[in-house]
C-alpha cells in the first residue's frame, strides 16, 4: 500500500519559492526547507534536556526582573544583526541570573530563524570529555571531540571558569578560544566570575582570612591573556537582578 506524500503548496516539492512581482520577481529557500533545516540543526545542537524550554521569548525580564530588560534586549538584536555583525557575547552575572536561559534562547532563534549551525556545550563536560579522550579504552579521540568545537559557526560555551585552574586546563581554554578567534567564529560565553582582572596577586598581601573571603575574577580562573582575547571577540553583557532568577521563576510557577 503506498502512502502519499504530504507536497509543500508554496516550492510544490522543489524547496524553492517566487517571491516578489513582474521584474522584482525571484526566488528564495522555502519555508518547508528552513524549517526541515532548523530541526536537524536544532537536533545536534547539544542543548541538555533542561533548557530545552528555553526561548527569548519565555525570558522573564519584567516585576523584580526589569533590571534583566537590557540583556534581553541585547540578546534579541544580536540574533537580528547576525550575520552582518559576527561579533560574540560574553554573558556574565551571578548564579541564578538567567544566563544560560539567554544563551540557549539565542542559539535557538539562530537555528529556526536563519538556519545557523550552532552547539551547545558545558565547559565543564567539555574539559571532562577531553580529559576522558586520553584514556586508551575510550575510542573517541582529543580531535573528535574538539573539531565540531572549532568548527561550528556559533558557539555556547557555558559556565567559563567554573573548572578550578591548572596549567593543562589554561593551556585547554587557550586552545579552544584562540582556534575559533583565529577562524573568525563568533562564540557566546557565560561566567559567574566577575569580569575583572587576575586579582590573585593582590591576594598575596592579605591574612589568609581575607585573601580566602576575596572573591575570584573571570582573569583569575582563565588568564588575563584569554579574558582580553575575549574581549577582542565578544561584547559584555552584564545580568543584574534583585535576586535568583531560578527561585524567582520557582516561586512564581507555586503561586
Amino acid at each position: 500500500m503506498k502512502v502519499a506524500v504530504e507536497v509543500c503548496p508554496l516550492c510544490e516539492g522543489t524547496g524553492w519559492k517566487n517571491v516578489g512581482e513582474g521584474a522584482e520577481r525571484r526566488v528564495t529557500r522555502c519555508d518547508c526547507r528552513l524549517k526541515a533545516r532548523a530541526t536537524t540543526l536544532l537536533a545536534a545542537a547539544r542543548v541538555p534536556k533542561r533548557y530545552e524550554h528555553c526561548e527569548l521569548s519565555n525570558f522573564e525580564f519584567e516585576g523584580s526582573l526589569l533590571s534583566l530588560a537590557p540583556a534581553r534586549m541585547a540578546a534579541c538584536r544580536f540574533v537580528e544583526e547576525y550575520p552582518v555583525d559576527t561579533r560574540g557575547l560574553l554573558i556574565v552575572g551571578d548564579i541564578g541570573r538567567g544566563k544560560t536561559h539567554l544563551a540557549v534562547g539565542i542559539l535557538k532563534a539562530l537555528i529556526q530563524e536563519k538556519g545557523i549551525p550552532s552547539l551547545f556545550y558545558d565547559y565543564r563536560e567539555l574539559l571532562k570529555a577531553i580529559q576522558d579522550s586520553y584514556n586508551p579504552s575510550v575510542q573517541t579521540t582529543e580531535l573528535e571531540i574538539l573539531r565540531p568545537v572549532f568548527e561550528t559557526e556559533v558557539l555556547v560555551l557555558d559556565e567559563l571558569g567554573a573548572v578550578k585552574p591548572s596549567e593543562w586546563v589554561w593551556d585547554t581554554v587557550s586552545f579552544v578560544i584562540n582556534s575559533r578567534y583565529n577562524n573568525d567564529r563568533t562564540t557566546i560565553v557565560t561566567t559567574n566570575f566577575e569580569d575583572e582582572p587576575a586579582a590573585a596577586v593582590g591576594r598575596k598581601s592579605l591574612s589568609p582570612a581575607k585573601a580566602a573571603a576575596t572573591q575570584e575574577t573571570l582573569g583569575d580562573r582563565i588568564g588575563e591573556r584569554m579574558r582580553s582575547r575575549l574581549h577582542e571577540m565578544c561584547r559584555v553583557i552584564k545580568l543584574e537582578s534583585a535576586g535568583d532568577f531560578r527561585q524567582t521563576i520557582r516561586s512564581a510557577n507555586f503561586r
